[in-house]
């Protein structure tokens, strides 16, 4: 079908049940092709197409905004790894 597709993604990554290694990513896409992308590890969006480099730029401007982004690896995924991850344990 015609017309454009642009969405938000916000992962979780992590392999240790201490939640150490654990990753906050954040990425923007259009047309499934990711533009830019935050990683909790780097600690910066780092942008992946010519507007995305652009956007990149402009977010990193907003240390306001960056450092809300770095909590949320505590604020977003421990929370939610910790609940998730009671839940399935829980289950077995």
């Amino acid at each position: 079908a015609d017309g454009y597709y642009t969405y938000m993604m916000s992962e979780c990554v992590y392999s240790t049940s201490d939640y150490s290694d654990m990753v906050y990513l954040n990425s923007y896409s259009f047309n499934r092709v990711v533009d830019l992308l935050f990683n909790s590890s780097v600690g910066k969006y780092v942008g992946y197409t010519e507007q995305g480099v652009k956007f990149a730029e402009n977010f990193n401007k907003d240390q306001a905004f960056i450092q809300q982004k770095k909590a949320a690896v505590d604020r977003f995924c421990r929370h939610n790894a910790q609940i998730w991850d009671t839940a399935v344990r829980d289950k077995t």
